[in-house]
């Protein structure tokens, strides 16, 4: 008999239509096993305004199991609304449809069933699940209530698979749970290899290889499958494999297959839900986590993550040795790819992101293989209490009009600095939020003269309510939630916490989002600008310079050289007065609650503001600088550089540090110029000349702009085309190459010698240009010999 109440952690979600009413299936994890819980026989719900209820009856007439009800609910030009209720989901999208060709919105139609559960009773991935009965290990019709300090223990596989260059299948490993295990095509050797800490079984067939695949997962019943390009590589090859083989591939729970679904946004690219499961690809997740790495290959991230990588070096060294441990070393073969299960495995644990999926699913309501939905964390948040304030929302496209400008970037004021401190306002959208009340609702009530109290004035005559909002509750909710995981050191929770309550002044930015309203996004960024304006007005009152500032952080220069700790306690009491002044100034002319927060972030010993090139103004988002920090310990720092950037060479990025360097600690740089050139023209240096550019488009949509890079990967494909090899930038990618001569030319058919005065040219003469003639200096008078040569 099935417990009274039972915690979970929601893995999947889905509804379904049937002739009894709309099923909602959700998958748990618990601390006993997986659960299946099945809703069944449920309503689902839309709304459209009173007025036109005539036309909506008569619309009903063929669909007799959609029924209207009153409601005490209204839209935010502050008409009264009907509740839709339908016993099918489908039934809603299809008088939507009728609706609209009348110019008649019904809204909220959009809202699947299962989201809609969860987030009108304020559940994200914990749950609790009480009372309902079991039926053949199926908790039905039960109550879920939110838990959201429940943390389960996930079981978790590795999956990676190898293939030859045409993408047929040799072998499938699976590391993470205690059956370790290859899966290689091919017969079994009379004497079996050793392979140590996990099985190789050989399979006569494909065929055979998809059911002992099938087995296994019905064996081990993983929740979370993890890997490297994991749904758009492996699982891609592998469910094409199965359907050559008329054999389906199961993997989902229950044996259930992969409901394969498009990006309706990005052409190719593929989700791959499956019943009970989670897939999360470590790339993905990555990126998620706001980690950035120069190349997200899985060599790269492990050398850095890790500081080791996989035994085979680059794209065709690689599949030629792949071909070779098939065709004679099938063991070695099955220990390359279970290796790099491992590693996958290791920079998860590392990055600690299996621990961030499953926060951020506990903060966004979204399930955690869904790393977008910035707009649906959104709405998971905000519809249910919206509802709670007596409104319903809009549907997508019902505000028109452009977005609000984006953050107050100041103009700089170019040069080398002593002593610049950088202070920056602490989450500053969400506090502007919080402090100002800006909301929805709270614009729909002020703008609508709704309330006693007097409203709060924004920019651009906007008004805002002082008593009924959404959005700063949520904020202050999260606001609170992230400083007690910071107390509590899980960065993970910390992290998601901050990158949803960042991104919700974006989503009311965005016009994809039911929310977008310029007038209310705008009450949001111009309060920025104000903020950062009036910022750099209080600290020049008092002596000092800001000479750059970008949507939350002022850098100012404090006019003349200051020891560190100098420079530390200016900082301070700049942060001091600031936050004091705007506590008082909010509530004499408001009467406003201060959340505004300015903190010190940087003292740079020495700073450098480039000019934007070929011209004396001054750049933006580009910035050099060597910090100190509170102890002493200095830290070079660079940011929209050229050494900052992968679409340089390496050549440039490092003649780029070195020569700041020398120039910030203040030791000579005249011999660093020229003896770098003349070891650049020498050859000494032929290995930092590789350009790596990304193609974002495949290679025949290039027609009037062809870039050296297109040029560069159509002579690789030409030249793997007649090595018998297959086409690798078809579809875009990343293309390493050098300019030759002749051109661009990529690593795969290098044939004409090095073109080295592109790269003092190109490269190397404007970086240095750009540090040296503030100084009185220039790399043509310090490579005067060199130049001659070209």
């Amino acid at each position: 008999m099935a417990p009274i109440s039972t915690q979970g952690f929601i893995l999947t979600r889905h509804w379904r239509d049937t002739p009894t009413g709309t099923e909602i299936e959700y998958w748990l994890a618990t601390d006993g096993g997986p659960l299946k819980v099945l809703l069944t026989a449920q309503t689902s719900v839309a709304f459209v305004e009173a007025r036109h209820r005539g036309t909506v009856d008569a619309q009903l007439l063929a669909l007799p199991d959609v029924q209207l009800r009153e409601l005490g609910l209204k839209t935010f030009q502050q008409q009264p609304v009907l509740g839709v209720y339908a016993r099918q989901f489908k039934q809603l999208g299809r008088l939507a449809r009728s609706l609209q060709q009348l110019g008649i919105p019904l809204l909220e139609a959009d809202v699947r069933p299962h989201e809609r559960y969860l987030m009108e009773r304020f559940i994200t991935a914990g749950v609790v699940v009480e009372g309902g009965r079991l039926e053949d290990g199926v908790r039905l019709d039960c109550k879920l209530l939110p838990a959201p300090d429940y943390r389960p223990a996930l079981k978790v596989v590795s999956l990676d698979i190898e293939t030859s260059q045409h993408q047929d299948l040799y072998s499938i490993a699976l590391d993470g749970l205690p059956e370790r295990v290859v899966f290689m095509l091919g017969e079994a050797p009379d004497v079996p290899a050793e392979t140590p800490g996990f099985a190789l079984i050989y399979c006569h067939t494909r065929k055979a290889m998809i059911e002992q695949l099938n087995g296994w997962f019905v064996r081990n019943d993983p929740d979370a499958i993890i890997g490297w390009n994991v749904i758009q590589f492996d699982l891609h090859v592998l469910q094409k494999t199965a359907d050559d083989c008329a054999t389906p591939l199961l993997l989902g729970r229950g044996a259930k297959p992969i409901a394969w679904r498009t990006h309706p946004g990005k052409q190719g690219y593929l989700f791959a839900p499956m019943p009970g499961r989670v897939v999360i690809d470590g790339i993905e997740a990555l990126r998620a986590a706001v980690w950035s790495f120069p190349s997200f290959s899985l060599e790269n991230v492990s050398q850095e993550l890790l500081g080791e990588g996989k035994d085979i070096g680059d794209e065709y060294d690689k599949m030629a040795e792949i071909e070779r441990r098939y065709q004679h070393d099938k063991p070695a073969l099955a220990l390359y790819n279970i290796r790099d299960c491992e590693l996958v495995l290791r920079i998860f644990d590392k990055a600690r992101l299996l621990q961030f999926a499953m926060e951020r699913a506990h903060t966004t309501g979204l399930q955690m293989d869904h790393f977008g939905g910035s707009i649906a964390a959104f709405s998971h948040h905000y519809l249910p209490r919206m509802h709670r304030q007596g409104y319903v929302a809009p549907n997508v496209g019902d505000v028109e009009g452009k977005s609000s400008p984006g953050g107050y970037v100041m103009d700089s004021k170019p040069g080398f600095y002593d002593s610049v401190v950088v202070l920056d306002y602490k989450s500053l959208y969400p506090s502007i939020i919080r402090t100002f009340l800006v909301d929805p609702v709270g614009f729909a009530e002020g703008q609508h003269g709704i309330g006693a109290a007097a409203p709060i004035l924004g920019p651009l005559g906007t008004r805002f309510s002082r008593e009924r909002h959404c959005l700063p509750e949520i904020v202050t909710t999260l606001w609170r939630a992230r400083d007690e995981a910071k107390r509590a050191k899980n960065e993970p929770l910390s992290q998601a916490l901050k990158l949803v309550m960042n991104s919700f002044a974006g989503v009311l930015g965005a016009s994809e989002c039911r929310f977008f309203n310029p007038q209310v996004i705008s009450a949001i960024t111009l309060r920025g600008h104000a903020m950062v304006k009036a910022t750099r007005d209080f600290v020049e009152q008092r002596g000092y310079q800001a000479i750059y500032g970008d949507t939350d952080s002022i850098f100012i220069w404090l006019k003349r050289t200051h020891t560190n700790e100098e420079a530390h306690a200016v900082a301070a009491a700049l942060v001091h007065d600031i936050n004091a002044w705007w506590t008082r100034t909010l509530r004499e002319e408001q009467d406003l609650e201060n959340h505004l927060e300015i903190e010190f972030d940087t003292h740079y010993k020495k700073f450098f503001m480039p000019t934007i090139r070929g011209s004396d103004v001054g750049s933006k988002k580009r910035y050099a600088g060597l910090s100190v920090d509170a102890e002493g310990r200095e830290a070079m720092v660079y940011r929209g550089l050229e050494m900052a950037r992968s679409d340089w060479t390496p050549l440039a990025r490092q003649f780029q540090e070195g020569l700041l360097s020398r120039v910030f600690q203040g030791t000579p740089y005249r011999d660093f110029v020229a003896g770098y050139a003349s070891a650049t023209l020498a050859g000494e240096k032929d290995e930092l000349l590789i350009y790596r550019k990304r193609l974002r488009h495949r290679l025949d949509a290039y027609v009037a702009n062809v870039p050296p890079q297109v040029r560069a990967a159509r002579m690789a494909d030409d030249y793997n085309l007649r090595m018998g090899r297959p086409p690798q930038y078809q579809t875009g990618g990343w293309i390493r190459y050098v300019m030759a001569l002749n051109g661009p030319e990529p690593l795969e058919s290098r044939q004409s010698p090095i073109d080295y005065a592109h790269y003092l040219d190109k490269q190397l003469q404007p970086i240095a240009d750009a540090i040296l003639q503030p100084l009185g200096d220039s790399f043509a008078a310090l490579t005067s010999s060199q130049q001659e040569l070209f």
